[in-house]
């Protein structure tokens, strides 16, 4: 692997730890002007923010729907008894 794959492969490492603030737009102009400028030279990273993006929209558009006050009153419930069973026995 030469020193420009090795530098290449850090800032690629670096894109994809910014990517998801840089689909939420949550970057200043130069941190996605920089995270656009790599995308546009790198297809595996340009591959990987699509993935991102799609499986954020297919969430966003599952979560549409609330789920029934009884089912989240029971889901509460369980997640509570689970804390105190792991405060009680934290082994």
């Amino acid at each position: 692997m030469s020193v420009f794959d090795e530098a290449h492969d850090a800032h690629c490492s670096e894109v994809l730890q910014r990517m998801f603030f840089f689909i939420d737009n949550e970057l200043d102009d130069a941190g996605c002007d920089e995270i656009q400028h790599h995308l546009d030279e790198c297809q595996p990273c340009l591959e990987k923010y699509n993935l991102e993006q799609t499986v954020k929209a297919l969430v966003a558009r599952s979560c549409t729907e609330h789920a029934p006050d009884t089912l989240r009153d029971r889901v509460l419930l369980r997640i509570r008894q689970v804390q105190v069973d792991i405060y009680i026995d934290p082994a």
